[in-house]
């Protein structure tokens, strides 16, 4: 068994208060659920801050490749998001050994 975990670190774009926020990674949040429902997300960090957001993601597979291969098409889906700027993504795989 392997978990993969995927933390993205997220600048926003014209974005001026809390409300705003929401309204840009809420939808992220369910795009990500809806397009690969085999992983857990949700907004992990940076919660008082309006235009910076920490966005994690997790999933649990028998194969290390197949961690991977949802992880990097998560990534890539939230890179080519044209309001958001992804400023760093951390990948960490542990198996059942670790």
């Amino acid at each position: 068994m392997y978990v993969g975990a995927l933390t993205l670190d997220i600048l926003l774009g014209d974005v001026r208060s809390l409300k705003q926020k929401r309204s840009v990674v809420r939808p992220l949040i369910a795009e990500l659920q809806r397009r690969y429902p085999s992983i857990a997300v949700a907004e992990t960090g940076h919660l008082d801050l309006h235009r910076r957001a920490e966005v994690g993601v997790a999933v649990v597979s028998a194969s290390a490749g197949n961690c991977n291969e949802v992880l990097n098409a998560c990534e890539r889906m939230v890179a080519f998001r044209p309001e958001i700027e992804l400023l760093s993504a951390r990948q960490r795989l542990y198996n059942d050994e670790d």
